[in-house]
C-alpha cells in the first residue's frame, strides 16, 4: 500500500453499518405500500441516493405517484430509518475502525468522510465521531450521488489535497466508479473488494496500515 496523504472514506458499510436499518425502514415503506421488498431489492441501494432507492423500491409502480407523493415517501422512510439512527452508540464503532483512524490520524494524515447519506452528521455524532474528520462531504452538499465523483470531488476540496494524492475506501461498486472518475485511488473493502475497478482490496479497514510499496 503507498502512502497518501489523505483518506477518504465512505460512512455505511466502511466505518460503520447500517444496512439493516435501513432495511427494515424500506422494508416497512414497502409494506404500507403493498410493495414486494426482499434483500435481493436492498442490495441494489447500495451507494444509490435516496430519491434513486425509491424508484428502484417502487419498481414497476414509479411513475404511478406524483413527485410529491414520492418526496413524501422517501420522507417517511428516512423518518423510520433516523429513528434507528439513534439508537446507535460509540459502542458501535467497530475497534478496528477506530484504531486504524487514529493511527492514521496520529501518523499526519488528512481525514474525511464522502458520503451520500444526508445522514451523516447524525451517524457520525452517534458512533462518537462527530468532530473527528477533518472534513465531512455529504449528500447536503452535493447535487449528484455517486457514480458521479462530486461528494470525493468536494472532500478533496475542503481537505486542500489534490485527487491523486488520497485514497477513497469504499464498499460500493458505485463509489469505486465515483472515485475513478474523479481521479483518485480506490480502495474497496467488503463487497467492492471483488471490484476490478479497485486499485487496492481490503479484507478489513487496519489493511491500510499495511507498509508502503
Amino acid at each position: 500500500m503507498r502512502n497518501f496523504s489523505a483518506y477518504i472514506f465512505d460512512l455505511d458499510g466502511v466505518l460503520c453499518h447500517t444496512d439493516q436499518f435501513h432495511f427494515a425502514a424500506w422494508a416497512m415503506l414497502a409494506k404500507r405500500l403493498e410493495i414486494p421488498f426482499d434483500a435481493s431489492v436492498n442490495d441494489r441501494l447500495r451507494g444509490v441516493s435516496r430519491m434513486e432507492s425509491l424508484d428502484i423500491v417502487l419498481g414497476e409502480k414509479k411513475n404511478a405517484y406524483t413527485t410529491e407523493q414520492k418526496k413524501a415517501f422517501a420522507e417517511e422512510k428516512n423518518a423510520i430509518y433516523r429513528g434507528y439512527l439513534q439508537t446507535m452508540t460509540p459502542a458501535d464503532l467497530d475497534e478496528d475502525v477506530r484504531s486504524t483512524l487514529l493511527k492514521l490520524r496520529a501518523d499526519g494524515h488528512k481525514l474525511a468522510v464522502g458520503s451520500s447519506s444526508k445522514n451523516a452528521p447524525l451517524i457520525l455524532e452517534c458512533i462518537g465521531l462527530g468532530s473527528f474528520f477533518d472534513a465531512v462531504a455529504d449528500g447536503t452538499q452535493i447535487a449528484h450521488s455517486k457514480p458521479d465523483p462530486e461528494v470525493f470531488l468536494l472532500a478533496a476540496k475542503l481537505l486542500d489535497v489534490k485527487p491523486d494524492d488520497a485514497l477513497v475506501v469504499e464498499d460500493a461498486e458505485a463509489g469505486i466508479q465515483a472515485a475513478k472518475a474523479g481521479g483518485f485511488y480506490a480502495a474497496g473493502i467488503g463487497p467492492a473488494a471483488d471490484s476490478t475497478r479497485a486499485d487496492f482490496r481490503l479484507q478489513k479497514l487496519s489493511d491500510l496500515l499495511k507498509a508502503p510499496v
